[in-house]
């Protein structure tokens, strides 16, 4: 009774936020905060000790993720990246980072559209949906 209690809470809990989410960002989908909020989780596994939890970056380490001309820009990359990793420099709202980024092959292509939709509806980003199809599609595409 107790486990369907706490189930009952947590999926109430989980709608509300959505409903705030979507009453705060009008312009933004169900299906965008429902992704945004499991990627936000994943990010907090996967990517944020580098990244930072507002997608700061670390100095002149690690890249922030709030440059949006950059996530643009490399829109069809990004899930090779996560998926893959980075080698090389690459230059980020100015500034140049050349320090290797380890993929994180064990994602798959749901969890990765949830992390790339997450990070490209915060930090200052745009609103546009990752969808696992095109998630799918960039990863045949990567070199």
């Amino acid at each position: 009774m107790r486990k369907l209690f706490l189930s009952s809470l947590l999926i109430s809990t989980l709608i509300g936020v959505l409903i705030t989410i979507q009453a705060c960002q009008p312009n933004v989908s169900i299906e965008t905060a429902q992704y945004a909020v499991n990627g936000q989780k994943l990010y907090t596994t996967h990517c944020q000790n580098c990244h930072g939890a507002k997608g700061e970056g670390l100095g002149q380490l690690y890249p922030p993720l709030t440059d949006s001309i950059f996530l643009n820009k490399h829109r069809s990359q990004l899930a090779c990246i996560v998926k893959n990793g980075m080698k090389g420099s690459i230059e980020v709202s100015g500034k140049k980072f050349d320090n290797e980024m380890p993929g994180i092959p064990q994602l798959n292509n749901v969890e990765i559209a949830y992390i790339l939709t997450y990070v490209t509806t915060t930090f200052g980003n745009s609103t546009t949906t990752y969808t696992q199809e095109e998630v799918a599609k960039n990863i045949a595409s990567c070199d």
